[in-house]
């Protein structure tokens, strides 16, 4: 399997070269050059797979022996989520007939991003380790880790790469935008190779900073720059196996053999809170490759450009109603521009350039026209182009057409979500966080306007992803339930590694402005105290 950019400058990398950069040279993003089909026998031959089983079949289509041996993805599979405190990795929880919540919150930092971070801080460690070992003359080869997080990103990038032999990780944060919980999680990791770094600005500045620094040759040789956001495609990989461990979990709950024709009969939607997109791409993905996905809901707050782009073909850096990144209860989806949107972007100008997205695209279509992917890509080139001088493009109608075959789309305000946390611990004892809260108000909406009957054993079930444990986020939960009797935050929600994390010794460094000069001037001076370079 080989990688390309999806703006069309850069291709034939190898699975470790498109993690190691990260980000293309040209600006895109990696992606494989083909979507495997799965196994014929795949229901039948996966449905008792433990998660970390699931994984190695999962991964190993895309990751070539050569690249990774199987006993090797297996060791690095089984380190990767031993640290979780749940069996089944991501258990499938239900919470009313036909509404279940797939819970990603039990990694080392209470959040999804802790289920691929953990497999690409030891990928990074197992790369570096290898060429360090077939290095001849001496040389030892590092990596300078740099991301931007809007919350959750972060810790589970501090807790993912702690410690890791030849890896520093610097981490930007925007100056209050992230929770306390969030911050303190980030900050209060005191080990030599990670650093805190709070920019005074939004997410979006932050991350226009990390894509500078890419995009910067001589500081990126330099330090040899290894990313950690969902630009890495590492982690959209890793995130695609949750997708199938629910299918198998739902099949399970309702005693159904996935293999069976009644299996056949049930429609499995998915409804994911959204920011940046790489949780709801990774769904994308489970689908080409063939898992029978009915249909993947964009949830989204009021920072609402993905909602739009369903809405109105447009692409555009504005909130509702315009203006800058609007701060809300869902911090980590308050962001302007989706970067891995440019990802399934690229699939959207494929398709449409294939057949003007009058017909399905095979699922398991394994062959990719040259003509027509570098096609695809200087389309999104020039779409990327254009939101950066113009702050908008837009796309035609047979594009949107063909992402609603699979994508639906709701957007949902702060009292929404508040009311959504409220509800389901009133009606159902099940305590959302706001994130989440978005991802079931959106699925409970549009099965209203779908008039869809939810049953357990009935034609559609609703599966949400819930990204983050409540207690992350205690100030927007506590609102929301304020007023109910017998509800105690404190002994019902809070895990006890969270008692005392917001008094804990903390390692943090303020930049003044978000300027990539000065977040390179810090960076420098960090390693030099590391002791990286002198």
């Amino acid at each position: 399997m080989k990688y390309r950019s999806t703006r069309g400058q850069v291709k034939d990398y190898t699975f470790e070269e498109a993690v190691m950069a990260g980000l293309s040279p040209d600006g895109g993003l990696f992606i494989p050059h083909h979507i495997p089909a799965l196994p014929e026998n795949w229901r039948q031959a996966w449905s008792e797979l433990s998660y970390q089983q699931l994984a190695v079949e999962v991964l190993s289509l895309y990751i070539d022996e050569s690249q990774i041996p199987r006993k090797d993805l297996e060791d690095l599979v089984t380190r990767s989520y031993t640290t979780f405190r749940h069996s089944d990795v991501t258990p499938l929880a239900q919470v009313k007939d036909g509404l279940y919540v797939l819970e990603l919150f039990h990694g080392p930092t209470f959040a999804f991003k802790d289920v691929a971070l953990q497999f690409v801080g030891n990928l990074f460690e197992y790369f570096l380790e290898r060429r360090n070992r077939a290095e001849q003359g001496g040389k030892t080869h590092r990596l300078t880790v740099v991301g931007a997080t809007s919350g959750d990103t972060g810790s589970a990038a501090i807790y993912g790469l702690r410690n890791k032999k030849n890896v520093s990780v610097f981490i930007l944060h925007p100056n209050g935008r992230v929770s306390p919980i969030q911050e303190a999680q980030m900050t209060t990791v005191l080990d030599k190779n990670v650093h805190n770094l709070c920019v005074k600005g939004t997410f979006d500045d932050c991350q226009d900073i990390v894509k500078n620094l890419f995009g910067n040759r001589e500081f990126n040789d330099k330090h040899h720059l290894g990313a950690v956001n969902s630009i890495n495609w590492a982690r959209i990989l890793a995130q695609t196996v949750y997708y199938f461990q629910a299918y198998f979990l739902l099949m399970r709950s309702l005693k159904i053999d996935p293999a069976s024709a009644e299996a056949d009969k049930i429609k499995v939607d998915f409804s994911v809170p959204t920011g940046n997109f790489g949780d709801i791409l990774a769904g994308y993905y489970a689908y080409r490759m063939g898992l029978p996905a009915n249909k993947l809901v964009v949830a989204t707050n009021e920072n609402d450009i993905l909602y739009r782009f369903f809405e109105t073909n447009a692409y555009e850096k504005q909130t509702l109603g315009g203006g800058e990144v609007k701060e809300t209860l869902a911090p980590a989806m308050d962001i302007l521009v989706s970067s891995n949107f440019e990802r399934l972007l690229w699939y959207l100008a494929r398709d449409d350039e294939k057949d003007g997205g009058k017909t399905e695209v095979a699922t398991h279509d394994t062959t990719l026209n040259e003509a027509l992917s570098d096609k695809a890509g200087q389309t999104v080139a020039q779409w990327m182009d254009e939101l950066k001088t113009k702050g908008v493009f837009r796309v035609a109608d047979s594009v949107v057409l063909n992402a609603r075959k699979i994508f639906d789309a709701a957007m949902v305000t702060d009292k929404d979500t508040i009311k959504g946390i409220k509800d389901y611990q009133e009606k159902h004892q099940y305590v959302l966080d706001p994130h989440t809260s978005i991802g079931v108000v959106a699925a409970d909406r549009l099965t209203e306007r779908d008039a869809l009957a939810l049953v357990p054993q009935g034609s559609e079930v609703m599966i949400c992803l819930a990204t983050a444990h409540p207690a992350k986020f205690s100030e927007a939960v506590e609102m929301a339930l304020k007023d109910q009797q017998d509800f105690d935050f404190q002994s019902q929600v809070l895990p006890k590694e969270f008692v005392g994390l917001l008094d804990k010794e903390r390692s943090v460094v303020h930049v003044e402005r978000a300027d990539p000069q000065l977040v390179m001037d810090v960076i420098e001076k960090e390693l030099k105290v590391e002791g990286v370079i002198v």
